[in-house]
């Protein structure tokens, strides 16, 4: 039995902000004890203050690793919300490219760099790279470097191998395009090696300073600031903002807003869809 849990709670809930930026508050201690029990045990922990010690102490961070698989929300579906891919397809791709063709001033291929930040399992990049593909049939004309990151081992894991059970599939994916860009694989769904090919995934923490990051198109970074406090918040804004190309595009979750955190973002409406581009 865990003692004296709720400064036991208040201390690993400061180990987790450290890590991963996820901030839990005492609110949250339903999930903390949900989704690290499993670890309290495996480690047979009399609290969770120790096993914060061990995570520390665990030169290989697999503890910490597990810590962040568990603690991490991993929601996600194809074509989530619609109404961003959708303003993808018709507006932000078709702008995008007419610029960059002018730019590119009759010169082949023409550049496109889309990052899909917290990617979790892989859906919200592959369904970027299924928009891509049904936009731009010759793909050849283009250099497109489409990529993933998530603070998960488990998630990257996932999202690189590209397969999904009945559920993941069922949820936001068409037949047609299920029909059309993926396989069968051993009673669950094998993303195509053409879409799979597009997409690369890497592990990162988006709240570390991105150096070394080419400058960017387009950021899809969609539903996950509102797990860190304010001052996180504006961390990472300013961090995408540094990388993003001064005419490039910003895709934020539809409860989302950048107001009040980020002041050189500057919000765009297509239809029914906030958008933000650097003032």
């Amino acid at each position: 039995m865990i003692k004296d849990k709720r400064d036991d709670i208040k201390e690993i809930s400061k180990y987790i902000l450290d890590i991963s930026g996820i901030n839990l508050d005492e609110s949250k201690a339903y999930l903390i004890e949900t989704r690290l029990g499993g670890l309290i045990k495996e480690y047979e922990c009399s609290s969770y203050k120790e096993l914060r010690s061990k995570a520390e102490t665990d030169s290989n961070k697999t503890i910490e690793n597990k810590i962040i698989d568990a603690i991490s929300t991993n929601e996600t579906l194809f074509f989530r919300d619609r109404e961003p891919f959708e303003v993808l397809q018709h507006k932000i791709l078709p702008d995008l490219i007419d610029r960059r063709t002018e730019k590119a001033s009759g010169l082949l291929p023409i550049p496109i760099r889309i990052w899909s930040a917290a990617c979790s399992t892989g859906q919200e990049a592959y369904s970027i790279a299924i928009v891509l593909k049904e936009l731009l049939p010759d793909l050849k004309k283009y250099n497109v470097r489409l990529f993933g990151t998530d603070i998960s081992d488990s998630a990257i894991a996932q999202a690189s191998y590209g397969t999904y059970n009945k559920f993941e599939i069922e949820r936001g994916l068409s037949k047609g395009k299920l029909e059309k860009y993926f396989i069968p694989n051993g009673g669950n769904w094998k993303i195509s090696d053409e879409i799979r090919a597009m997409v690369s995934f890497n592990k990162g923490n988006i709240l570390k300073p991105f150096a070394g990051v080419e400058k960017l198109d387009i950021i899809f970074c969609r539903n996950v600031a509102i797990y860190f406090d304010l001052e996180e918040r504006k961390k990472l804004f300013e961090n995408i903002a540094s990388v993003l190309e001064p005419d490039g595009f910003l895709i934020v979750g539809s409860t989302e807003s950048l107001t009040g955190i980020c002041p050189i973002f500057e919000p765009k409406r297509y239809l029914r869809t906030i958008y933000y581009q650097l003032k």
